[in-house]
């Protein structure tokens, strides 16, 4: 096959979303496909949607994959007829995220003129499926097919995970882009009451948005957390792997996670994951079980959570073996991306001009 596929920016940008792009070309060209990054420019979303004045799908292609978070720039680009089937590789809308009401309508109905011009969805969630649905309704060709989560490959030791759970020093990992969504304000408004019993290490992109960043810095100022809150920014895989396995919870309270990569990824390690009620977290944690949901912005109930792991080890021995267990049960990605291939081919098959 000869496919394109379009994202913003780098292929090797470091999020979930990318990671996913970058493990299905990688599969895909180990194949024997052809597969060709058009790659449009960060910028922001007024300047994305001036892109429709000038851009035009490439040529010479079989089927293209359109990264949905491109949706901005690509509604007049396929319009009309074009020579192959357009893919959208749906993550999560920008309209399912926490946000003031005019915003969610305009972003809305710009998402709908997108969704309406493509000829197929790959989903990566039964939740992002379903907020799709809610948009568009879906009569056309789909695939739910869950992202890559087995990058750490085998998961650490029963035997390791009792042992860590016994280390006194209570450490909470926040793994993922220092970004308002990603809910790191929560967490350190959960334990800025009693912060000496916590130590959290959070890791990932202090780039993104600079504006949060400071808040969150001035914060951590203010509430003298700089002695239990570390900020690494995002790390390699060695060093990030020690921090997988020095943790003892996951904690990302996202406002809205398309799937959320990171709770299973975490479970790898027997990470219970704490994450929120918005979006597709369901789809992995087992309330209770293998980690907790809670509402978005809910500090006081995070708070709850930490203090029963934290003071009950013997239920945090049992719910890190419970996400060890639930890591084993997702299925290999090399299943996944078969599927997703053969999803193309049909497509290609069944596509008439």
């Amino acid at each position: 096959m000869r496919i394109g596929l379009i994202i913003y920016g780098s292929l090797e940008t470091l999020s979930g979303g990318y990671l996913y792009d970058r493990k299905l070309v990688e599969f895909l060209r180990l194949q024997g496909d052809t597969v060709e990054i058009i790659s449009l420019p960060w910028r922001n979303y007024a300047a994305h949607l001036i892109d429709n004045l000038h851009f035009k799908l490439p040529s010479k292609l079989d089927i293209l994959i359109q990264d949905e978070l491109n949706h901005p720039s690509l509604i007049f680009a396929n319009r009309g007829k074009h020579p192959y089937p357009v893919i959208s590789l749906v993550h999560h809308l920008r309209c399912s995220e926490m946000r003031p009401k005019w915003q969610y309508i305009f972003y809305r109905w710009v998402e709908k003129k997108y969704l309406r011009s493509v000829d197929g969805f790959i989903f990566n969630s039964g939740t992002t499926e379903k907020v799709v649905n809610s948009v568009v309704g879906n009569h056309k060709p789909s695939l739910v097919a869950y992202p890559p989560t087995d990058r750490f490959g085998e998961p650490i030791s029963g035997e390791a995970i009792i042992e860590r759970a016994r280390i006194d020093e209570f450490r909470i990992l926040f793994l993922g882009n220092v970004i308002f969504r990603k809910g790191l304000h929560t967490l350190l408004e959960a334990i800025s009451g009693q912060p000496s019993v916590f130590r959290i290490d959070v890791v990932g992109s202090l780039t993104s948005e600079p504006q949060y960043v400071e808040q969150i810095q001035k914060y951590i100022a203010h509430k003298n957390l700089s002695s239990f809150v570390f900020l690494h920014q995002s790390l390699d895989k060695e060093p990030l792997i020690d921090r997988l396995k020095q943790a003892h919870v996951l904690v990302v309270p996202s406002s809205y996670e398309g799937f959320g990569i990171v709770y299973l990824e975490g479970m790898c390690f027997g990470l219970p994951a704490i994450a929120t009620t918005a979006g597709a977290a369901a789809e992995i944690i087992s309330d209770g079980v293998d980690g907790f949901l809670i509402p978005p912005e809910n500090a006081d109930e995070l708070a709850s959570k930490l203090g029963v792991l934290r003071k009950n080890r013997e239920v945090l021995i049992q719910m890190s073996l419970a996400a060890r267990n639930r890591y084993l049960r997702q299925p290999k990605w090399e299943e996944t991306a078969a599927r997703i291939r053969e999803f193309l081919l049909k497509r290609i098959d069944g596509f008439s001009v």
